[in-house]
């Protein structure tokens, strides 16, 4: 049953997020991190293209030739770089990111870490959110100062591991 397997893998993505955040004190973004996936723009396509090791977007987007779950998604998480992509003040050049808050950031890392232990499962390791994050950055359109923070931190999480990572969120990032 699609709605059940969708509903309980976005689910479990949402309480590893939630339990993260909390361990660096981001008690507000664990609660509400991605509500918008119960709602019905994205959730019936959840469960219309779930597949169970990878985001139905990326079926609905194979489908229809665009995710219309991903663009509401998007549209309604800070945690998501496209989130914060905008028209750059100097009008010739067009679309520009802005750079993101840091908590959203930190977010960011968190949901990366939940999608990877989601899809991966037993074969999850501190280095695949990293490995991940390499074979698509050459296409993000991020600001500079925010991909150097989360390259940072995916680093860090690769060589030290989630403990030392969230200490240290905790205690320089955060309260910075």
């Amino acid at each position: 049953m699609k709605a059940w397997s969708h509903f309980k893998t976005i689910t479990h993505h949402k309480l590893i997020v939630m339990k993260n955040c909390f361990k660096v004190g981001l008690f507000k973004q664990g609660l509400l991190h991605d509500l918008s996936k119960y709602t019905p723009t994205e959730f019936f396509v959840g469960c219309k293209y779930y597949q169970g090791n990878q985001s139905p977007n990326n079926a609905e987007r194979d489908a229809l030739g665009c995710s219309y779950a991903w663009l509401h998604h998007k549209g309604r998480n800070k945690h998501h770089f496209e989130y914060w992509i905008d028209y750059s003040i100097a009008a010739h050049k067009g679309m520009a990111p802005t750079k993101m808050p840091t908590k959203y950031v930190v977010e960011m890392l968190m949901d990366r870490i939940a999608a990877s232990r989601i899809y991966l499962k037993e074969e999850y390791t501190d280095s695949a959110p990293l490995n991940y994050y390499l074979k698509g950055r050459d296409y993000m359109m991020m600001h500079e100062e925010s991909k150097e923070l989360l390259e940072q931190l995916l680093v860090m999480l690769s060589e030290k591991g989630e403990k030392s990572t969230f200490s240290y969120i905790r205690k320089n990032v955060l309260r910075s």
